[in-house]
């Protein structure tokens, strides 16, 4: 399909003792063209274990939830305090830049997914973005730029089963 001029800005940062193995935030930027902002309606935000074991391509061909057990999926939280294995923020008014900060564990080896979701009822997915995270650390954390969301709409349920 098309290839959507999404760029997406990832900033890992945090401070606190090493001991813990606590969440810290991920801010993400996320910026898309008005050529597709009409289709977008919102973000989702996952982040699977063992990020190095997978296909980075593969992920991206259709819905992350009729693809990945639950359970491979950390435990994330977003600025408002809302927790939970999936994500959801709404896209920006016209499909304005906007940033998200979502707390993720301190760890190895993840795949962050970012997938984008029509504003139709029921949720439809459009595509995705996937990105390997090799480390988040209770420091200061490297930028990460993330790839771009490519437009892959496919007839799937985005709802990870509760």
């Amino acid at each position: 399909m098309r290839r959507t001029v999404l760029s997406m800005l990832a900033l890992l940062c945090g401070c606190g003792p090493d001991a813990a193995p606590e969440a810290l935030p991920l801010g993400l930027e996320v910026t898309l063209s008005r050529a597709v902002a009409s289709q977008v309606g919102a973000y989702q935000v996952v982040v699977l274990k063992d990020g190095a074991k997978r296909n980075c391509t593969e992920l991206q061909r259709t819905c992350l939830a009729s693809q990945v057990d639950p359970g491979d999926l950390l435990e994330l939280k977003d600025a408002d305090g809302n927790t939970g294995r999936t994500l959801r923020f709404p896209s920006a008014p016209g499909g304005a830049a906007m940033g998200l900060a979502v707390d993720v564990p301190v760890g190895r080896d993840y795949a962050l997914v970012i997938e984008a979701l029509t504003a139709d009822t029921p949720t439809r997915f459009l595509g995705s973005s996937c990105n390997y995270l090799r480390e988040v650390n209770s420091g200061t954390n490297a930028t990460l730029v993330a790839a771009p969301i490519e437009l892959t709409s496919q007839v799937c349920d985005p709802v990870f089963p509760r």
